[in-house]
C-alpha cells in the first residue's frame, strides 16, 4: 500500500473519531469517580470576573473557563468536554503537520504517538493551561511551516501572527515561538531569506502586540505574574548534591511515564541525533529539530538545578514527535541511526497503547479500592470529595436567614475557595481570607468582602482550629452553624467547619 493513499487517510480519521468517541463514554464514569482539579475550579473562577490578566497567568484559560460556565450552565461535564475538544483539535493538526511536512503515513503514526501516552489522556480529561497552548502551539507549527514552503503570501504570515498572538495569552510559554522562528531561519540557509520578507517580521510584531493589554494589566497590578513566575525558578536554599541528583533523576522519569519509555526514548534519540547531525539535515528536519531539541536539552539541563514541573516542556515534544515519526516511517533520509533503532517503531506502539489502556483502566480498579475503603491507593486523592462537600454547603447556605445576600468566604489554600463556588449549587461569590496580606492568589488581587458590607458571610474552615480572632471582629456576630464531613473510603476524610457570619461590618484582614 502506498503511504499516501486514500485508505491511509482515511484509517487516521477512524482513528480520531474511534478515540473521539471512546473518550466521549469514559467520560461519564470519570465525572462520576472524579471532581475538577483545583486548577480547573480556579481558572472557572477566573472565568467569572473577565479581565486582560490574572495572577499567574496570561487571560485565555480564564476567558474560555467563562465561555464554558456559560455554555454548560456551571456543570462539570462542560469543563471535561472542553478539555476533550481541545485535546483532539491539538491531535487533528499534529495529524495534518505530520502528512503536509512528509506523507500520510508519517501523519497516521504521530497521531498514533502523541495520542497512545498518559500525558495525552490527561490532556484530554483536565482543562488547564497546557490544553489552548498545545493546541496553538501545534496550529503555530502547522501556518508557520505553510508559510516557510508555501509561496509568498500575506495570508499565510497573518494567520500565523493570528494564532501566535492568541498563544501567547494562553501561557507564556507561547512567547518563545517567535524566537525560535527567527533561530530556524538564521540557522537554515535556503530559508535565511526569510529574514528579509516584511510578512516574516510583521507576523512576530503582531503576535507581540497581543501582549500589550496583558502589559498594562501586569503594570496595574505590580508585574504580580512576573513575580510569580520568578518564583519558579528559585532553588532551595539548602539543597545539597543528593537533593539535585535525586531531581534529575526524577524528571526523566516523569517524563518517560508521561510519554511512555520507548516513545520518550525515541523522542530524546532522534533530537539528540538531530543536534549532532545538523550540517546534514533537511529544511523540515531542521525546523522539527529548532522547535524541540534545544529545549528539551535545557529543560533536562535545568533539572540538574531545580525541580521542573512536568508539563513544562510539553510543546518542545510535539515537532519531536513529528520527527520521530518521520524516522521511523523512513519518509526523512536526514538523520541517521543505528538499524536496532528503526526497529523500536513497532513495540514503542505496542508499549504505548497498552500503558495507555491502563490509564484509563486505573480509575476503575481505583473506584473498586475506594468501595473497599483503600483510598490511600488513590494518588488522585485529592480531585474527590469536593461535590458532596459543596452539595452540603449549599444546604447550609440556603438555611441561612438571607442566603441571597450571603457570601462565602473560604480559609485555607485557594483550592477551599474555588471548590465551594463551583460544587456549592448556589455558585456564591467567594472570597479567601489572607491574613499576612501576601498576594498568593488571584483572590488576594480582586475586590476584598469590603465591598460586601452589611451582607453576611458563610464561612468554611478547612480545620479544627477555632476562626482567628480579627476575623470574628469584623462580623457583628459569628455562629458555628455545623461540620461538614466528607468520608473518602474508611482511611481518609474531608473536613471543615462552618460559621455564620451576620452584618458584615468592615472589613480588615491583617492585624
Amino acid at each position: 500500500m502506498p503511504p499516501t493513499s486514500p485508505w491511509s487517510k482515511l484509517r487516521a480519521w477512524h482513528l480520531l473519531l474511534g478515540l473521539l468517541l471512546l473518550r466521549l463514554l469514559f467520560l461519564p464514569f470519570f465525572c462520576s469517580l472524579y471532581d475538577l482539579a483545583g486548577d480547573e475550579s480556579y481558572y472557572w473562577e477566573w472565568g467569572r470576573r473577565p479581565d486582560w490578566g490574572y495572577y499567574s497567568k496570561p487571560p485565555l484559560i480564564g476567558w474560555l473557563m467563562g465561555v464554558v460556565g456559560w455554555a454548560s450552565g456551571n456543570q462539570e461535564w462542560g469543563v471535561r468536554l472542553a478539555a476533550l475538544m481541545v485535546g483532539t483539535g491539538s491531535l487533528t493538526l499534529l495529524y495534518q503537520l505530520g502528512k503536509r511536512m512528509f506523507n500520510a503515513e508519517t501523519g497516521l503514526l504521530v497521531l498514533a504517538l502523541a495520542a497512545l501516552t498518559p500525558a495525552n489522556v490527561a490532556l484530554n480529561l483536565f482543562f488547564t493551561i497546557d490544553s489552548p497552548l498545545v493546541l496553538l502551539w501545534s496550529a503555530a507549527l502547522l501556518a508557520f511551516w505553510g508559510a516557510v514552503q508555501g509561496p509568498e503570501r500575506w495570508t499565510r504570515w497573518l494567520v500565523l501572527s493570528l494564532v501566535m498572538g492568541v498563544g501567547t495569552l494562553s501561557k507564556q510559554m507561547m512567547l518563545v515561538f517567535p524566537v525560535l522562528m527567527v533561530l530556524f531561519a538564521a540557522l537554515t540557509k535556503d530559508v535565511r531569506p526569510l529574514l528579509k520578507r516584511p510578512g516574516f517580521w510583521l507576523s512576530v510584531v503582531g503576535a507581540l502586540l497581543f501582549m500589550l493589554p496583558v502589559l498594562w494589566w501586569n503594570q496595574q497590578h505590580g508585574w504580580i505574574t512576573l513575580e510569580h513566575t520568578k518564583h519558579h525558578f528559585n532553588t532551595k536554599a539548602q539543597a545539597d548534591l543528593l537533593d539535585h541528583l535525586v531531581q534529575f533523576v526524577e524528571f526523566p522519569a516523569t517524563q518517560a511515564g508521561l510519554f511512555t519509555p520507548l516513545t520518550w526514548f525515541g523522542l530524546l534519540t532522534v533530537s539528540a541525533a538531530a543536534l549532532w547531525q545538523w550540517r546534514r539535515l533537511g529544511m523540515k528536519e531542521r525546523l522539527l529539530a529548532t522547535f524541540s531539541a534545544p529545549a528539551l536539552v535545557v529543560f533536562h539541563l535545568l533539572a540538574l538545578r531545580q525541580s521542573v514541573n512536568p508539563n513544562w516542556p510539553a510543546v518542545y515534544y510535539l515537532a519531536a514527535m513529528v520527527l520521530l515519526a518521520a524516522t521511523w516511517t523512513r519518509a526523512s533520509t536526514g538523520l541517521t541511526l543505528w538499524p536496532g533503532f528503526m526497529k523500536l517503531r513497532r513495540p514503542a506502539v505496542v508499549v504505548a497503547a497498552v500503558l495507555t489502556a491502563l490509564a484509563y483502566l486505573v480509575p476503575m480498579g481505583l473506584w473498586a479500592t475506594r468501595r473497599t475503603g483503600d483510598d490511600k491507593l488513590d494518588p488522585m486523592a485529592r480531585i474527590h470529595g469536593w461535590s458532596p462537600a459543596g452539595e452540603a454547603a449549599g444546604r447550609f447556605l440556603a438555611a441561612c436567614p438571607r442566603p441571597e445576600q450571603t457570601f462565602l468566604l473560604a480559609l485555607g489554600h485557594r483550592e477551599n475557595a474555588s471548590q465551594f463556588a463551583f460544587y456549592t449549587p448556589q455558585h456564591p461569590r467567594a472570597y479567601r481570607w489572607q491574613p499576612d496580606g501576601v498576594i498568593a492568589s488571584q483572590y488576594e488581587l480582586w475586590p476584598t468582602p469590603a465591598e460586601s458590607v452589611g451582607r453576611d458571610a458563610l464561612i468554611v474552615q478547612p480545620s479544627e482550629k477555632p476562626l482567628p480572632r480579627k476575623l470574628e471582629r469584623n462580623f457583628t456576630k459569628v455562629e458555628k452553624l455545623g461540620e461538614i464531613h466528607v468520608p473518602l473510603g474508611t482511611t481518609g476524610s474531608r473536613k471543615w467547619q462552618v460559621f455564620l457570619g451576620s452584618g458584615l461590618k468592615e472589613w480588615i484582614a491583617t492585624p
